[in-house]
């Protein structure tokens, strides 16, 4: 029998005290998740929450109304004063106390947006895709009979016009890509209601259906003019979100101590040593160069983008992109599982599919939808964004350049295997049900998108496809665009970084096709504080490995290791490195 040291068995004996469930706090983070979720029947419906009180929520929307919109601020108020004293008052475990953390800055959040950044009046596209997912979600969901999910989608759509007049009494207001993108996304809406939801009705609900969505279509076809003649025309709302407000939603967001500067400062410092050993392995490919008075950056440049312009040439075509997703998803199943690398999800529910036009706005290149934490048996998706033929042929190239051969496998790593589709449906297990809940739905955005870049490298250094530079190179010209993810944020939301500096900066230092280039600008101006996310997700996500290989020395095992971090859900990545080696984060440096 081995003896256990006597600083350990005290810690031990702590952490049992505090294993039993607190049951004051397990009441209070009921209350959060479901009375939230109540608030947004459309996302109750993605998260697998069908009722609340009795009511049906799968045929309700979202209430943007005055009053409404004050009961949620009242009641954020209140429960984050409850939470407070709980925490207080009570001991909370390890987990509980991860819990705790997720949602204090949910609540936060929450708040920073309902009274300061106040979305509901500037963002129409925050209307606009809640219409799309209100509608797609019950016909790609089965999470009942068919003909039970097109009468939601039947309830819903009666209920369009009275939202879309909530919207226009509610927009004061917006910034000029706001208006552009909700109006690109809005004909999404207008397709899937005049031609996918048709096509999916059966003959005994049609007459339903069409009383329903004559006025709906109608009401959609006003928004779309409004859109484009009302709200086009009221540009005074800035995208930016300003260095005080960008520091108190960048502190949430990130559930993370660090500084927005401090986090720009070293992603320009990884930006710099990464094109330097980029550099090296450009050399190594001996590709034919020659150069007369230029300078020495200009050298480096050209160096890299002829050896990255060698890899683009080999890339898919806009009738096989779909094809060879597929193909790089069933590879790299097979690499996981022939490596031992983690246990793989025991569910096969994973479907690839185009991207929803209404989310193609944020999601130019693909995404991944999870399936509902209450309902993981339904389906997962991982969305691809198909190429429109009406693009003109050098737009197209410039997409499948950059989408090459070797950066779709990686896109798929990414989103699939083993990164968001594998972290989260291993998540989809936590226990119990509310934990599961509050880390699927709310969890640390860091630690989500950590795992999935960390998973790319993670690939790479097992010798996925035994690691050709041409592969390595691809995957270290992504890494320089994760840097630049987060120098764009930082500089473009408080440092007044003009259009053309952002261009320059992913163009002409980070070697992006024009097309991906713009589609990111655009990207970063819809959204705030999620593109640093790549970067302190995949740094700390290596940080608190090494620290648990650290701990555990030569019976540091990889498989273990991904194991036990993956099924304690998205909690912050501080408190996984607590939770896994009992070390804070600050204390564990950084490469």
């Amino acid at each position: 029998m081995r003896m256990i040291p006597l600083a350990m068995m005290a810690l031990l004996l702590v952490e049992n005290a505090f294993c039993e469930t607190n049951p004051i706090f397990a009441a209070l983070e009921d209350e959060f998740i479901y009375t939230t979720l109540s608030f947004s029947p459309v996302s109750a419906t993605s998260a697998g929450y069908h009722r609340h009180h009795g009511a049906n929520l799968d045929r309700q929307l979202d209430d943007f109304s005055a009053a409404s919109l004050e009961h949620q601020k009242k009641f954020y108020e209140n429960i984050r004063a409850r939470l407070h004293a709980a925490a207080s008052r009570e001991k909370l475990s390890p987990e509980e106390r991860a819990d705790y953390d997720i949602m204090m800055d949910q609540i936060d959040l929450a708040r920073l947006d309902l009274d300061t950044i106040q979305s509901y009046r500037h963002n129409p596209t925050v209307y606009v895709e809640l219409i799309g997912n209100a509608l797609f979600n019950p016909l790609s969901l089965e999470y009942a009979p068919k003909p039970d999910r097109i009468r939601d989608i039947i309830a819903r759509t009666g209920k369009l016009p009275a939202f879309i007049d909530q919207a226009k009494a509610n927009l004061t207001d917006s910034p000029e890509i706001w208006t552009q993108v909700a109006a690109e996304e809005n004909q999404g809406n207008i397709d899937l209601l005049e031609h996918a939801i048709p096509a999916q009705v059966p003959p005994e609900l049609r007459g339903d259906f069409d009383r329903a969505a004559k006025p709906a279509i109608a009401s959609l076809h006003s928004f779309q003019d409004y859109l484009k003649n009302d709200l086009a025309k009221r540009t005074h709302a800035d995208w930016r979100l300003g260095r005080e407000i960008y520091q108190r939603k960048f502190r949430y967001t990130l559930s993370n101590d660090l500084t927005p500067e401090q986090v720009l400062h070293d992603a320009e410092g990884n930006l710099k040593n990464f094109r330097a050993q980029m550099l090296e392995l450009a050399r190594s490919m001996k590709i034919p160069q020659t150069f007369s008075s230029l300078s020495s950056h200009d050298v480096e440049n050209l160096i890299i983008s002829r050896a990255l312009d060698h890899i683009a040439q080999r890339h898919a075509t806009p009738e096989t992109y779909m094809a060879e997703a597929k193909r790089d998803l069933a590879e790299a199943r097979e690499f996981v599982k022939s490596k031992n690398l983690l246990t793989l999800p025991p569910r096969d529910n994973l479907q690839v599919i185009d991207t929803p036009e209404f989310m193609r706005g944020i999601y130019a290149v693909g995404g991944f939808n999870q399936a509902p934490a209450l309902e993981p048996q339904l389906g997962a998706f991982y969305w691809v964004t198909p190429i429109p033929k009406t693009w003109p042929e050098k737009r197209i190239e410039s997409k499948l350049r950059e989408y090459n051969f070797y950066k779709l496998k990686l896109l798929t790593i990414h989103e699939a295997m083993p990164g968001h589709y594998v972290q989260i449906e291993v998540s989809n297990d936590v226990e119990p049900k509310s934990r599961r809940v509050l880390r699927a739905v709310w969890g640390s955005g860091t630690y989500v998108e950590g795992w999935a870049q960390y998973s790319e490298q993670m690939l790479l250094d097992e010798g996925y496809l035994a690691s050709p530079p041409e592969l390595k190179l691809t995957w270290m010209k992504e890494m320089l665009r994760v840097f630049a993810n987060a120098i764009l944020d930082v500089r473009l939301h408080t440092m007044g970084m003009t259009d053309q500096q952002a261009l320059d900066l992913m163009e002409k230092e980070t070697f992006q096709e024009t097309e991906e280039a713009t589609s990111k600008l655009q990207r970063a101006k819809l959204s705030s504080c999620q593109l640093p996310m790549y970067f302190v997700g995949w740094r700390d996500w290596l940080r608190v490995r090494d620290a648990d290989r650290a701990m555990k020395g030569p019976a540091f095992n990889l498989h273990d290791f991904h194991d036990r971090a993956l099924k304690e859900g998205a909690v912050p990545l501080p408190v996984l490195a607590h939770l896994l080696t009992g070390k804070p984060l600050a204390e564990i440096p950084s490469k």
